[in-house]
């Protein structure tokens, strides 16, 4: 291969908390390569001699991938290739192969002609000042000096068995049950119903074969239009619940026989109180984006809640620091350090999902019967690029909340009123100001939305808000 340091280096591919692209357009081999070198020479650095390589099952992912490793392998790093495996795999990997190392080649929700990495050092995600750092070195050429004078090595491993009865060790079903799950064609759909079929459920497929071009619907649960198929297959068949996973398995989606879409605080809540009831007084960490029931419901089963910004590696970091035993993000995001390892990981938070309902003889129920408020899916507001970021600093500075009785800035603002929520914040993957609004009734939630619209047009009077 030619002088990778000759291929320019698209700025926009490093994102917050990964490295995400269009291939042949801002991401190819070439660049496969050199962030390969950039990840081996930290992993060097970082003392570790060995890291893990899985990839999704995008079209791109096996060149991508052999690219990437070939970089890690300049850098004289040895690699063990595990091949097309959800994410999570990859992260399990890591901690089962005992160095902490490892790359997921994933594009997770994206269209198909995006890919990306999702990366881990010594057990700690990369992303934001790290990700900066993998940046500047290969625009400046410096990572070219990364290279050793002793490739490493190469060797292939399947992981997907030990990890099927990884889980299957922990989790036990109280009585065999009926489910029904989505894979949206992405690369969970190749594990998730051996392990469902492991756990003792019998299971009715949607979309398990997989295909990097996601010829059926987007793999993304996060979206209503996304869970349709799932809802009428519930319907229509004698399945009691129906659970969906993202592109690369990381994610949860949950829906009821009745055909209710359970969103992630919900289910939040309801992990919670089960790791709760063996871990009195435990500290739950949630998202900004999450229904401010989590925290009084937190509260009421004898825990503690902490608030923390968005984005998976800034809340696997802050539940290591902490030692919290469990967090989620209402993207779906789930990462159980009780019983498990922390990691965000759908498959596993579908089968602890499944423990909990096992238990009743009418799983939906005791979803729907969890706290609800009246609520926004989440809204985008399109900005110039980095517009996003100087506006809701803006807001911040400036915007007054009479009604509010507390303004939370951790991540954008978060304006909490006797009767539910407002926030603003700013992206970290796109362009666009991320809003949400929850409220006990319709015209508490016109009024909620009614302050930001006042606050955010007050900053940008030619703003295209999107409520």
């Amino acid at each position: 291969m030619d002088d990778p340091i000759m291929t320019p280096i698209s700025p926009a591919i490093f994102k917050a908390y990964d490295i995400r692209g269009i291939v042949d357009e801002t991401l190819n081999d070439e660049v496969a390569q050199l962030i390969g070198l950039a990840f081996g020479a930290m992993a060097r650095q970082a003392g570790c001699t060995e890291a893990v390589v899985g990839r999704d099952g995008r079209l791109s992912g096996p060149r991508l991938s052999s690219a990437l490793s070939d970089g890690i392998r300049q850098a004289g790093i040895d690699v063990v290739e595990i091949g097309q495996v959800p994410t999570p795999v990859v992260y399990y990997g890591t901690a089962e192969l005992g160095n902490g190392t490892g790359v997921a080649v994933t594009g997770s929700h994206n269209p198909p002609n995006y890919n990306g990495f999702k990366m881990v050092v010594a057990g700690a995600a990369l992303y934001g000042d790290a990700i900066a750092q993998m940046r500047a070195a290969i625009e400046s050429g410096a990572v070219l000096s990364a290279r050793s004078s002793t490739l490493g090595s190469l060797r292939q491993v399947d992981l997907s068995d030990r990890y099927v009865r990884r889980i299957t060790s922990d989790v036990r079903l109280a009585r065999p049950m009926k489910i029904a799950i989505d894979c949206g064609n992405g690369v969970a759909g190749g594990l998730a119903p051996q392990l469902f079929r492991a756990l003792g459920c019998e299971v009715t497929e949607l979309f398990c074969e997989v295909d990097g071009n996601f010829p059926n619907h987007h793999p993304d649960p996060a979206h209503p239009e996304n869970l349709q198929d799932l809802i009428r297959c519930l319907r229509d068949t004698d399945a009691e619940i129906g659970i969906a996973f993202d592109g690369d398995g990381d994610r949860l989606g949950v829906v009821t026989k009745r055909g209710s879409i359970i969103y992630p605080d919900r289910q939040l809540m309801l992990f919670a109180a089960d790791v709760l009831s063996r871990n009195p007084g435990a500290e739950i960490i949630y998202d900004v984006k999450c229904s401010r029931n989590v925290a009084r419901w937190v509260r009421e089963h004898g825990g503690r809640p902490t608030m923390w910004r968005t984005g998976h590696s800034l809340i696997k970091a802050r539940l290591k620091e902490t030692g919290a035993p469990f967090a989620g993000e209402m993207s779906g995001h789930l990462f159980f350090k009780e019983r498990w390892y922390g990691f965000d990981d759908g498959l596993y938070a579908g089968a602890r999902l499944l423990e909990i309902l096992s238990r009743f003889a009418d799983p939906g129920s005791v979803l729907e019967s969890l706290p609800d408020s009246i609520t926004t899916p989440e809204l985008q507001m399109p900005t110039a690029e980095g517009e996003n970021h100087a506006l809701v600093e803006a807001l911040k500075r400036n915007a007054r909340f009479p009604a509010g009785t507390e303004v939370i800035t951790i991540d954008g603002v978060r304006v909490e009123y006797p009767d539910g929520f407002g926030l603003a914040r700013p992206s970290n993957t796109t362009p666009v100001v991320v809003m949400r609004f929850e409220a006990d009734t319709e015209q508490g939630l016109k009024r909620i939305q009614n302050d930001f619209r006042r606050a955010i047009l007050a900053e940008k009077p030619a703003a295209q808000l999107p409520f």
